[in-house]
């Protein structure tokens, strides 16, 4: 009976209060949080390499960095040495090969990696001694050799020349190259020459300078001993000579004095890439670091952002447009408002970014947009304290930056303290819409004529024009004029008979394809049939799964994606079946395909050949060969473009056939080699099932 009593008792409680709420009234947020960040034991070695040890014993786990806090370095005619110098590091020692100390990590469950200027090791802690001391010998008895620094340099510059054609990259050199200036350390940049420029002996001498333990740190975090850590510590890294980078001065960048759009011509691509930038002198110890820190979340950090919500969500001109604010010590760091975008609404993007930019300077943020920027902060500073590079880098932080002891501790308390004008102030102070430098890189054919018209604030925006490299150039002219006797069936006939003639064309049933790409460290393999009965098959497969498949039998067909099977439309075959053909140009001749005139493509002058309103080809005006081919579909209600670039053309069966393929697909390159081609074998009805 007391039990039953007490259950009514404790209801009624419950009813009272329930009672005595107003739930239309928003609940006061409670106090920040309390951050216990447990302070990093310090010592310092003779040789200069300061140590930092955090004891957390939660997992049976301890990770090790280092870190070589040099100012910036210029390398000049040969640059590229950093990443040569990186990628032999860590390859053995003196004292162990390659082999086997790779397999020694592997045996251990551990990672251990590398920079120029760096390394990173984490393991389970009853490995910890051994760990730190691979990483120690690695670091300080590098095991330099002709044959490893010759397969690096290779590597490097064929990286370089997979990224002839990448837009991004070509965007990313730019805008680096024009905010600093190519004498700068950061906008310097690696080129097939500079990296040829390059020794062993270059390499040598780079980690001697700079690999030097005088601005070194050791942060060791994880379930470790400070008097045993410190013990290790002092064995394996006093033998670490004590020496002191060479110093040089660089040129003070400056921002240009008056708002212009920078245009890089990339006539492959297939979208603009814009980036809206200024210099900003920020640094971590900055009183408002912080608000500009939320001024920026508030603009463009993420998909809640302002410019996202307007050029994505709004707009529909891209897939995401997004705003970054950097720090720095050592030089001014860049304030970039950035998108991809159609190559049609190039000049209306810019136009939005620059608005947006204007409005956050000019007008107050909602409380609502601050409201929810704080609690993000809030959320990611929380979790980011459960991994332990995150606790790795507040302690270096606090070393190197300059910042009070409880940075950290009160990093909550002073993000919610953050009011509306202080993140007006901070806009005004470090984002710019007078005298921005807007870096525009994309395909001049097609989007000048509407960036030349762009206007803002009422005064129209001067354009000037750059090279792949950033070197200043004439405006590009696309007004060649198409040679007299020039059609579409001369340009078709003229490449049917360059790749070998109609009769071979003719004659070909059937045709394989198989090709390969590497994308993020996979590989990704293309597997290609069609026949000259409208069967067509493309697998796209990743670590040997396929991913995407695509079937046509006829007049009946389907797709695969993720495991998900899809019955094609009547429209969808329709298209399907005009990519079946095995070469489509011998049913282009006497159509209604249309000459659009001379473009450039990939430094080649080029036919363009209007297929139909959504695609188009380009021929070589010297060799007749077909450059590229560009798409446009939509997906989901936005336009997207797509484009591959031919090369490397090579004979199967009396046949020239490219073996490399350049897909372009929005913000995704791949670079595809083909592997093999079969002609009139290798393909059977039962794989178009």
């Amino acid at each position: 009976m007391k039990r039953i009593y007490i259950t009514i008792v404790l209801a009624l409680t419950a009813i009272t209060v329930q009672a005595q709420v107003d739930r239309s009234i928003m609940p006061k947020s409670g106090p920040s949080p309390e951050i216990n960040l447990k302070e990093a034991e310090r010592f310092e070695l003779k040789n200069g390499l300061k140590v930092l040890i955090v004891e957390n014993h939660k997992l049976p786990r301890v990770s090790i960095q280092l870190r070589i806090d040099n100012p910036p370095i210029l390398e000049g005619d040969k640059a590229g040495v950093s990443g040569l110098t990186a990628s032999l590091l860590g390859n053995g020692s003196k004292s162990i090969s390659k082999d086997d100390f790779n397999e020694e990590i592997d045996f251990l469950g551990a990672r251990m990696n590398f920079g120029s200027q760096s390394a990173f090791a984490s393991s389970l802690s009853k490995y910890f001694s051994r760990i730190l001391e691979l990483m120690a010998d690695a670091a300080i008895n590098p095991n330099f050799t002709q044959e490893e620094f010759d397969k690096e340099k290779a590597k490097m510059i064929t990286g370089l020349k997979s990224q002839e054609k990448d837009v991004s990259a070509i965007s990313n050199r730019a805008q680096m190259a024009l905010a600093y200036g190519t004498d700068h350390p950061y906008g310097e940049f690696t080129t097939e020459k500079s990296v040829n420029n390059v020794t062993l002996a270059d390499v040598k001498k780079f980690y001697r300078n700079y690999f030097v333990p005088a601005n070194a740190y050791i942060i060791v975090i994880g379930d470790v001993n400070f008097k045993e850590a410190q013990k290790l510590v002092k064995k394996n890294f006093t033998p670490w000579t004590k020496a002191t980078p060479p110093s040089f001065s660089y040129s003070e960048p400056t921002d240009v004095q008056y708002t212009q759009i920078s245009f890089v011509d990339v006539p492959n691509a297939v979208q603009s890439e814009i980036t809206v930038q200024n210099l900003v002198n920020l640094k971590m110890k900055d009183p408002d670091y912080l608000s500009a820190l939320v001024a920026n979340q508030i603009l463009g950090g993420g998909g809640e952002g302002r410019l996202f919500l307007n050029l994505r969500e709004d707009k529909g001109y891209t897939y995401g447009s997004y705003s970054r604010i950097g720090d720095d010590k050592y030089a001014p760091s860049r304030f970039s408002a950035t998108a991809q975008v159609r190559n049609a609404v190039t000049d209306s993007s810019v136009v939005e970014i620059l608005k947006e930019v204007d409005r956050i300077i000019k007008e107050p943020v909602s409380a609502e947009e601050l409201k929810n920027t704080k609690a993000k902060y809030v959320g990611r500073f929380v979790l980011a304290l459960e991994r332990p590079e995150t606790i790795a880098r507040y302690a270096l932080n606090i070393e190197t930056e300059g910042l009070p002891k409880d940075f950290y501790k009160n990093y909550l308390e002073r993000i919610n303290a953050i009011t509306i004008e202080d993140v007006q102030k901070a806009s005004q102070k470090y984002f710019n819409s007078s005298n921005t430098r807007i870096v525009v890189t994309g395909k001049g054919s097609e989007v000048l004529e509407n960036l030349e018209k762009v206007s803002f604030n009422g005064e129209t925006i001067p354009v000037k024009y750059f090279d792949k490299y950033a070197a200043s150039v004439e405006k590009p002219n696309y007004q060649a004029a198409i040679p007299d006797g020039t059609t579409v069936n001369t340009i078709l006939e003229k490449y049917i008979e360059v790749i070998g003639g109609k009769e071979k064309l003719n004659a070909v049933a059937s045709y394989l394809l198989l090709a390969e790409a590497e994308i993020q460290g996979m590989k990704l393999e293309l597997d290609m049939k069609k026949t000259s009965k409208n069967q067509f098959m493309q697998n796209i497969k990743v670590g040997g799964n396929s991913m995407q498949k695509q079937v046509l039998d006829g007049d009946k067909g389907y797709a695969i994606a993720q495991g998900q099977r899809k019955e094609l439309s009547a429209d969808e075959i329709a298209k399907v079946k005009e990519e079946s053909y095995p070469f489509p140009e011998l049913n282009y001749l006497n159509s209604d395909v249309s000459l659009e005139g001379i473009e450039d493509v990939d430094g080649k002058k080029a036919y363009k050949l209007k297929i139909n309103d959504n695609k188009a080809f380009f021929y070589d005006i010297e060799t007749g060969l077909k450059l590229q081919e560009v798409q446009t579909q939509e997906v989901q209600g936005q336009q997207i473009s797509s484009s591959i670039i031919y090369g490397d053309y090579k004979e199967v069966s009396g046949i020239m056939f490219p073996f490399a393929l350049t897909q372009t697909v929005g913000p995704q390159t791949f670079n595809f080699i083909v592997k093999e081609i079969k002609v009139n074998e290798g393909v059977s009805d039962a794989d178009f099932e």
